[in-house]
């Protein structure tokens, strides 16, 4: 792996020091190597294994990566992908039927070989109210300032990544994060992205939890660049304070939007979808 696009950083009780990159990946990377089968890689999609694009209809996972994790299927007792899309469309992204999605920031499960998503069933009778607010916020005249609104289901994504004028866009999103707010929804800022949700406490580290919950599993890395994918990195190092895995890796990669937190919590930081790729590589 080039030594641009892997870094070590010392963990909280600084047992990582200045290493190469070579023998840091080794040590790095070892929990996961020695015993595979009870080792889980799970992987954001979105600035991790696909880069970040204007519309999101236009992302790809790159082919080499998707080989990549066919690979790491073959030899990992879990490899999972989540997304903040809906589970299937992140499924439709990284086309491998074989891996388990969780979508909506961990809302719905889409075990491998499945064919329909499950929602958390508190969500369920929450979607229709979601939705009726997303057909009030039309009145708002977002698309004149090209806010994009997104159907995830429990969850309404409004993006304005792109938009001639940024400043008046987020203006606009900011009136709509108001009046969720007022109607009892909870809302979450993202990259150019704000995300309405119902009250009810779900992410993407509880959505963890669940998918890890009675495997027999020894180590598990997540990689992510946002800050919901901060939620998994606390969850899976509270997995390893109890002692219900042995370790924990956080994988953060860096962009110039990458969130503060991902850059101090991580144990790792790799340089965008290609250092992520060079690191599922050495797996």
């Amino acid at each position: 792996m080039q030594q641009q696009n892997w870094m070590a950083r010392p963990d909280d009780a600084g047992h990582t020091s200045a290493v190469t990159s070579a023998l840091g990946s080794e040590a790095l990377l070892a929990p996961l190597r020695d015993d595979p089968a009870r080792a889980a890689i799970l992987l954001d999609v979105d600035g991790t294994l696909a880069p970040i694009v204007e519309q999101p209809s236009e992302a790809r996972v790159p082919a080499s990566t998707r080989e990549l994790l066919t690979r790491l299927v073959e030899r990992y007792g879990l490899v999972a992908c989540v997304s903040g899309r809906r589970a299937s469309e992140a499924r439709a992204l990284v086309s491998i039927g074989s891996i388990n999605y969780l979508g909506a920031h961990g809302a719905e499960l889409l075990r491998a070989g499945g064919t329909e998503p499950v929602l958390d069933p508190r969500l369920k009778d929450w979607a229709q109210r979601i939705h009726q607010f997303g057909r009030r916020t039309e009145s708002l005249d977002l698309s004149s300032r090209r806010v994009r609104l997104e159907d995830k289901g429990a969850i309404l994504a409004y993006h304005w990544r792109a938009a001639p004028d940024e400043e008046a866009a987020r203006a606009a999103a900011e009136t709509v994060a108001t009046r969720a707010q007022a109607l009892g929804f909870r809302t979450h800022w993202g990259k150019k992205v704000l995300e309405v949700r119902p009250p009810i406490h779900f992410d993407k580290g509880v959505g963890v939890t669940k998918l890890l919950a009675g495997r027999d599993l020894d180590a598990v890395m997540y990689a992510g660049d946002d800050l919901t994918d901060v939620d998994a990195f606390r969850s899976i190092a509270q997995m390893a304070k109890e002692g219900t895995i042995s370790r924990a890796i956080r994988v953060g990669v860096r962009s110039p939007e990458a969130p503060h937190e991902i850059l101090t919590e991580a144990d790792v930081l790799v340089d965008g979808p290609s250092g992520m790729a060079e690191l599922l590589s050495l797996l």
